[in-house]
């Protein structure tokens, strides 16, 4: 085999590789977006649920002094626990091994 011959064949194996992390990357976007929609519509179907069962009776007579997080700070706890960072430093990002993010606590936990 002739060195022009290697020498193309080392640029075509090159041209292929681009191709695939450039196909690899795409299909990780689309999977990073799908998951994405999935915690949103989880959490959202969990509001459906809630919304359902309470069917109009408000129960709320005082008996459970512990604040309850509004349902807003619910859909991001809840996106948190999926592993999603709701800070605004990293929103809509994957956590990384689920390691806590004292800013994503703040912004649900945090007084305001």
């Amino acid at each position: 085999m002739a060195k022009r011959d290697v020498y193309e064949e080392l640029k075509d194996l090159q041209t292929e590789m681009l191709q695939i992390i450039s196909k690899f990357e795409h299909v990780q976007a689309e999977v990073t977006k799908t998951l994405e929609q999935n915690a949103e519509l989880k959490i959202e179907n969990q509001h459906l649920r809630e919304v359902l069962r309470s069917d109009g009776n408000d129960d709320n007579d005082g008996s459970n002094p512990e604040p309850q997080l509004s349902k807003s700070r619910q859909n991001l706890e809840k996106l948190y626990e999926e592993g999603f960072h709701v800070c605004n430093f990293e929103y809509g990002k994957r956590r990384e091994n689920n390691e806590p993010c004292a800013f994503c606590l703040d912004v649900i936990y945090g007084e305001r």
